[in-house]
């Protein structure tokens, strides 16, 4: 059964289960950092995922007022053992959920593909929707039995997904592997934000043109996971209500720098803190 629902932000990709050295679990995931970004920045938020219901409804139980949940029944929920910090930062895939193989119809403002272990649908259809694309996941590849994740070059059909979106965002250290990706993306007129931790951001946009937009520095942070889903989801909402491109990157650096400042999700921002946040970078107090 297929259903129509209307939302402002929408996410879709892997709710993960994500298992830390002290061996707790916690919610963890693209779909869910960006998703409860959005929804701080007051977006009624849907999340589609994919997994066992139960389990993935008891993870996003405290967060439950904040956001809406669909999940497509799956014999697992992805299960990631994760280690480490930024770039150094190591996981190994305990379980997986399997690819979104379901074509999904949406009405939403924004449309999120938030992949973490190549599940994205090739199949969607939300007609008016601003596409984001964070494209990490659709770059993993693991071996069975709790194999580490590496990133490898996106095949030709991840290539096709680039050139629907509106939007994409990766990391330096994932630039070159998504050579073609980011190419395909330009290539159909997407603005392409590579980020670069404390340096300044690299936008590529449709025309050829490039900017250098400078992040200023966090004075003490004390955890990234989600950062640059945090950045991602604060950068499509600016740029779906047309705020011009260097105002929203620099809007999404400030919510990825309120989200490292704290620990975990909780620490994602709201429009007040990213606003103080923006206020401190002009005053010279960042």
């Amino acid at each position: 059964m297929k259903e129509r629902l209307q939302y402002d932000y929408t996410t879709v990709g892997h709710v993960t289960i994500d298992v830390p050295a002290d061996g707790s679990r916690r919610p963890g995931g693209s779909a869910f950092y960006a998703a409860l970004q959005a929804a701080r920045l007051g977006q009624r938020t849907l999340i589609v995922t994919q997994g066992v219901p139960r389990e993935v409804e008891e993870l996003l139980a405290p967060y439950g007022a904040e956001l809406e949940l669909r999940v497509i029944p799956a014999r697992h929920t992805t299960t990631l053992l994760t280690a480490g910090w930024g770039p150094t930062r190591s996981q190994r895939v305990l379980a997986w959920a399997g690819a979104i193989e379901r074509e999904l119809r949406l009405d939403t403002r924004v449309l999120h593909l938030a992949p973490v272990a190549r599940e994205t649908p090739s199949r969607w259809h939300a007609p008016t929707a601003f596409v984001g694309l964070t494209p990490q996941g659709l770059m993993r590849e693991w071996t069975a039995g709790g194999g580490e994740i590496a990133l490898v070059a996106p095949d030709r059909s991840v290539e096709r997904v680039a050139a629907r979106c509106n939007a994409l965002v990766l990391s330096r250290h994932e630039r070159a592997p998504a050579a073609g990706l980011i190419q395909r993306g330009v290539d159909a007129g997407a603005l392409v934000a590579i980020t670069d931790e404390s340096r300044p951001c690299t936008v590529l946009l449709g025309d050829g043109s490039r900017l250098q937009v400078e992040v200023p520095r966090v004075g003490e942070p004390l955890d990234d996971l989600g950062a640059g889903d945090v950045f991602a989801a604060a950068l499509f909402v600016s740029l779906a209500a047309g705020t011009a491109v260097e105002g929203a990157v620099a809007y999404a650096t400030a919510a990825a720098a309120v989200r490292m400042q704290g620990s975990g999700a909780g620490a994602i921002g709201d429009e007040a803190a990213i606003g103080r946040r923006l206020q401190a970078v002009a005053a010279g107090r960042a």
